[in-house]
């Protein structure tokens, strides 16, 4: 039976790659910083609670991750640990650029110096391409990271890449587009999107207020894309690989798209400036040949059929 490792299991990456992994007869080890404010309800509600064995470890400390890698050996590394948030990263750039790279660093030197050939795979970001000159953006495009959030994204891609070429680590960069389900995170703004239009149509709020949504972006279907980082482990040599649908759509037409399926007026949408980012790109989507081509990753979903899914889950959900 393979073992694998996820950091950052509790968010819906970790959950949904979970499942897969147990789903595949792998042993799953979950890490958390804390088991205080650890919490299962991702794992309850996909069914996988008693599947996953959880362990303390912080990945800021050295120490901790050795003895994680010595007591199961671990087949696989999945880091999907950070702080993911590209607004709070404006807020606190220093705790986000520390965590972001030390956190991969001390993973990686773990492996290194510990031999084991356990594979690694690195939650990468389409943030770090950030100001492009042409699109859609591939493996070959070189970044222009817009926040520190990207920065520290871009800092860790660098080290993983590092650490494959100079040691002979086993570590993918999975650079995964916007990817959403019912597990978003409520910070998220398809998620936001869909649990205030729902708020609004139960009578529970007044209005979507929204930052700058005349830009366009890249979204998938999550449940998919964790597909795609099993499998770049399966692959006998660890590359790089966009993990995104080929297209992209304005913030605006997901908004419309939700208000009009839950008959909404589209009045109740405010834009707000307080909101915007201090920077931000107009257009970004990425060309998923390769993933498709060397991993056999099959992606064809239009987003809006993918809203339609997350607008059903969203309102079956609601009622609970």
């Amino acid at each position: 039976m393979k073992v694998a490792v996820i950091s950052g299991i509790t968010g819906q990456d970790g959950a949904y790659l979970a499942q897969l992994l147990t789903e595949q007869n792998y042993k799953v080890v979950g890490l958390t910083r804390s088991s205080h404010n650890f919490s299962k309800k991702n794992f309850l509600y996909l069914g996988i609670k008693s599947e996953i064995i959880i362990e303390e470890c912080d990945l800021l400390d050295f120490s901790s991750i050795i003895k994680i890698l010595l007591k199961y050996k671990p087949d696989e590394f999945y880091n999907l640990a950070a702080q993911s948030s590209v607004g709070i990263s404006f807020e606190q750039p220093i705790g986000t650029l520390n965590y972001n790279t030390q956190s991969v660093l001390n993973i990686l030197e773990s492996v290194r110096i510990l031999n084991l050939g356990t594979r690694i795979y690195q939650a990468s970001s389409s943030e770090m391409f950030g100001r492009v000159q042409s699109l859609p953006v591939n493996e070959l495009t070189p970044l222009h990271p817009l926040s520190p959030y990207a920065i520290s994204k871009a800092s860790a891609y660098w080290i993983g890449i590092n650490y494959r070429e100079s040691y002979k680590v086993f570590c993918v960069n999975g650079i995964l587009f916007n990817h959403e389900s019912h597990l978003r995170g409520a910070n998220f703004f398809v998620k936001k999107v869909i649990r205030t239009s729902l708020e609004i149509k139960h009578g529970r709020a007044n209005e979507l207020r929204v930052g700058n949504i005349d830009v366009k972006r890249d979204f998938g279907y999550a449940p998919d894309y964790v597909k795609a980082m099993w499998l770049s482990l399966q692959q006998e040599k660890a590359d790089d690989y966009l993990i995104c649908s080929g297209t992209s759509i304005f913030l605006r037409d997901i908004i419309y798209y939700t208000f009009d399926s839950l008959n909404l007026s589209r009045a109740l949408i405010v834009e707000d400036p307080a909101l915007f980012r201090p920077i931000d790109m107009d257009d970004m989507y990425g060309d998923n040949t390769k993933a498709k081509e060397q991993l056999g990753w099959d992606y064809s979903r239009s987003f809006f059929d993918v809203l339609d899914l997350l607008i059903e889950e969203e309102d079956q959900n609601y009622r609970r």
